[in-house]
């Protein structure tokens, strides 16, 4: 496809951008901390972290785990909500020349030993919340270091003291694993210690992001340092008139509301803040609104990255008028659709626009985003970025012609390196010329303006995040008393879409009380269905195949 959006870029944003001027993340983090040290680089709970302080214990928990025999390339796993030991914890995996496997601290344990064992992870840095669930699973994944630490390790005593007794309750003791260090005492051992930087080069992988797929198994995108970091440069110089408008020598502000395990927040939020210089507010929960809405409401605020249901959330609650949005300059919605009413809203209440991007784990992730200059909401996924290529094909992989819709297709320097340890899902998935099948089937219009108007595959995307129908299949139906079951996608108001299962019953004494008591013991909360309905039998091709179309249409 002729690169007919070219001519739609802003002023001053790049046709290309240089993506060799860091051999890895780890060169662009030691350029940030230097250049950075005396900047705070978040805040939390009312206590600031600097650069420097970042730089300190990502070095110090870098050299610790190199002591515990962890090799170059040896995979780490982190399991945490946007605390500060999160960023300290990625930056010292990656110190240490290891791989960071991303963990959703909300997963079962089904769902965390399948990532572990998958993965091959070594070690783990979790948040005590999660420490039960690990529990669980320590016996059968290869998993054998554990750190553990609490909420307040980073507030300072008195304080990190009472937030920590906050967090666990009054009487509860601070929860452990057998044979873990405390994340403190890990950092206070590495003080001690030498770190003997790796060498890391841009075709080092560098995360394992893992994402489902039509079959139901939970696969690892492999990002390669080169993917990442050019997915940061590509999404600074996109962003770059919209910054552009804040003060000279105003530190660029952004709230750290998306999770920073989602490639999203990781990425586009985390590491291009820290390549940027930029504040992070962290939000440990960004589902209590009103305690986010406290926050910001102390905060001189300049970004603010957020899916659908956060926007309209946060729009719609009592306290929004207590936040001073005046110094918003970008409102960037990704992870799923932005409706219209919700970027209506907000645009009226804040002055500023919510531009809307599109991407995805296999490209680290941002693949198009609408100009960060426009004064109002296209309903477009916008442009492909600065490198970046698109192109709709059909079935067979030809291109179609103009105006037609077809798969998206697309190519550029953040394309994922494969899938971990599955070389035919990677077939499956990469054209012979490079190019990645999305899923996902798009337009294009005149102007170079891509949108989505259907999903390939069933895929459910709950308030951002992906449900694949196979895998909340494959475990209701080993269930007892649950013949066979379908799950699909519902619009849903608040989490735009929500999961919406059919069971066929063999036992007549199953209830929707049994079915749901089962989903919150072995799926996380929005896998979860909302809605679930009995039938006598499913919709069927004369194959067999369920007719997923007819249940979604039937609601």
């Amino acid at each position: 496809m002729h690169k007919i959006w070219l001519k739609q870029y802003p002023a001053g944003v790049p046709a290309e951008v240089r993506t060799d001027l860091h051999a890895s993340l780890v060169a662009l983090l030691d350029e940030s901390f230097r250049k950075y040290r005396d900047l705070a680089a978040y805040r939390f709970m009312g206590r600031s972290i600097s650069y420097g302080e970042v730089d300190r214990l990502s070095q110090a928990l870098a050299a610790w785990l190199q002591s515990q025999r962890l090799d170059r390339g040896d995979r780490v796993a982190v399991m945490m909500p946007n605390v500060p030991q999160y960023p300290v914890a990625v930056a010292a995996i990656l110190r240490a020349g290891c791989v960071v496997v991303n963990v959703n601290p909300l997963h079962s344990a089904r769902e965390l030993e399948h990532q572990l064992k998958d993965s091959g992870a070594k070690a783990i840095v979790i948040l005590e919340s999660c420490a039960a669930t690990l529990q669980q699973v320590l016996g059968s994944v290869p998993t054998c270091t554990v750190v553990v630490a609490s909420t307040g390790d980073l507030l300072g005593w008195l304080k990190g003291a009472l937030v920590n007794r906050a967090v666990r309750g009054r009487t509860a003791p601070p929860y452990t694993v057998a044979g873990a260090v405390r994340f403190a005492d890990a950092i206070a051992r590495g003080r001690r210690m030498r770190l003997a930087p790796p060498s890391v080069g841009p075709d080092d992988i560098a995360v394992l992001q893992y994402t489902g797929g039509t079959t139901g198994v939970s696969k690892g995108a492999v990002l390669l340092h080169r993917n990442l970091v050019a997915n940061v440069l590509q999404c600074e110089a996109w962003y770059r008139p919209a910054l552009a408008r804040v003060p000279p020598g105003e530190q660029v502000v952004t709230v750290c509301a998306l999770p920073l395990h989602h490639v999203f927040g990781f990425n586009v939020v985390m590491m291009l803040g820290l390549r940027t210089g930029g504040c992070g507010i962290l939000i440990a929960n960004p589902r209590d609104i009103a305690a986010l809405l406290a926050e910001l409401s102390r905060q001189r605020l300049h970004s603010f990255p957020a899916v659908n249901t956060l926007f309209d959330a946060v729009a719609g609650h009592p306290d929004f008028a207590k936040v001073d949005w005046s110094h918003l300059r970008i409102s960037v919605g990704g992870g799923m659709a932005v409706q219209r009413a919700t970027a209506k809203r907000w645009l009226d209440k804040t002055g500023c626009p919510i531009v809307e991007g599109y991407g995805l784990s296999e490209a680290s992730p941002s693949v198009t985003c609408n100009p960060v200059d426009g004064d109002r909401f296209t309903g477009s996924i916008g442009l492909p970025l600065p490198g970046t290529e698109l192109m709709l094909i059909d079935d067979a992989g030809h291109e179609v012609p103009p105006g037609a819709p077809g798969e998206i297709a697309v190519r550029g320097p953040q394309v994922m390196a494969g899938y971990w340890q599955r070389p035919d899902e990677t077939a499956k998935a990469m054209t012979a010329d490079g190019f990645l099948r999305t899923g996902d089937i798009g337009v294009v219009d005149e102007r170079g303006y891509f949108r989505i108007v259907d999903r390939k595959k069933d895929m459910i995307v709950v308030s951002g995040f992906n449900v694949y129908p196979n895998e909340v299949e494959d475990v209701v139906t080993q269930l007892d008393g649950v013949r066979e079951c379908a799950a699909v996608g519902v619009p849903d108001a608040k989490a735009g879409e929500a999961v919406k299962l059919v069971v066929v019953k063999n036992d007549p004494a199953l209830t929707e009380a049994d079915v749901r008591a089962y989903c919150e013991t072995h799926l996380t909360g929005y896998k979860r269905p909302k809605w679930v309905e009995f039938r006598a039998d499913l919709p069927k091709t004369p194959v067999g195949k369920v007719l997923r179309r007819e249940l979604r249409e039937a609601r």
